[in-house]
């Protein structure tokens, strides 16, 4: 358990300041954006209570803000991401439903799984992200292409680091 907490909270420093230092900087003609700090979000284990995967998703969206002189627009759209971890969760169940010792992983589920779990959730985050930054829908198709673009970049890269930074253990 203590073990557990403590590699959360390596993953949390490291990817506040992996996107903050890193990633914030990467911008392709505005419509690659990886934001890799989600990444924190999707690993959370099973048996974390809903309040505070929401505590969790407002702080690492609130540190990335601070980085990103986005006034709350990465802490809104973390925490609806966050909101809505249990639905997807429930909705992509495996049939005898999930242990607790288990991890959302591609090791422990699949790739399958895996990516249906991090693809709607990702894309869910950037939705609400781009869309807020826009503030507007005149330019919906324009938006929607950059979520899209954005969504696959950072899943690429979360799939990249399930297969160098997990274990079998984990």
């Amino acid at each position: 358990m203590i073990n557990e907490v403590a590699r959360n909270i390596l993953r949390f420093l490291f990817l506040v300041l992996f996107q903050a230092l890193i990633l914030n900087h990467i911008e392709l003609n505005g419509y690659l954006n990886p934001f890799l700090y989600v990444l924190f979000i999707l690993m959370l284990p099973f048996q974390t209570p809903d309040w505070l995967v929401l505590v969790l998703a407002f702080t690492m969206g609130i540190s990335v803000d601070m980085f990103s002189d986005t006034g709350g627009l990465h802490a809104a759209s973390a925490v609806f991401m966050a909101f809505l971890r249990q639905p997807v969760l429930k909705l992509i169940s495996p049939r005898d439903g999930y242990d607790v010792v288990q991890k959302p992983t591609i090791q422990q589920f699949g790739l399958g799984w895996f990516f249906s779990y991090a693809g709607i959730l990702v894309f869910i985050h950037h939705f609400v992200l781009f869309f807020m930054e826009a503030f507007h829908f005149t330019e919906f198709f324009s938006t929607l292409f950059r979520v899209i673009l954005s969504s696959l970049f950072t899943l690429t890269l979360i799939f990249i680091s399930q297969f160098f930074f997990s274990n079998s253990k984990s």
